[in-house]
């Protein structure tokens, strides 16, 4: 069942968004593409986890450190009971026009790439613990 991993248009939200439509409308569409991938009957585990987030983007991009709040809020309840569970998370930018080693890319980054859109591509896992300090 994991890594559970897929993508949607972006730009991403930031956490700092005050217009509470739009946060809404955002969390539901990242809740909807994360919905698509899982398995018929899945439900939300309760196991520590890791989420990598990547917004491949053209132009100007905001800042990393501010798209992770809103896509972890999103997710609760869908894939892990409450994003308290995150021991792990991992958020970058990466220019869509940049060159690429693409050995072992997964289907779905693909066919974003494809589409020449702005996109984010979400990637849980579950945390395995580190005995060395980063």
């Amino acid at each position: 069942m994991f890594p559970i991993e897929f993508t949607f248009e972006g730009p991403p939200l930031s956490l700092q968004s005050k217009n509470k439509a739009r946060k809404r409308s955002y969390k539901q569409a990242i809740e909807a593409a994360a919905r698509l991938v899982l398995p018929a009957g899945f439900a939300a585990v309760a196991d520590q986890l890791e989420i990598k987030i990547t917004y491949y983007y053209e132009g100007v991009c905001g800042d990393v450190d501010n798209m992770i709040k809103p896509i972890q809020d999103s997710l609760n309840g869908v894939i892990y009971i409450d994003d308290n569970q995150i021991a792990n998370s991992t958020s970058r930018k990466r220019d869509i026009n940049g060159s690429y080693k693409i050995r072992n890319v997964s289907a779905c980054i693909l066919d974003s790439f494809s589409k020449g859109k702005d996109f984010l591509h979400v990637k849980i896992d579950i945390h395995t613990p580190s005995a060395e300090l980063d």
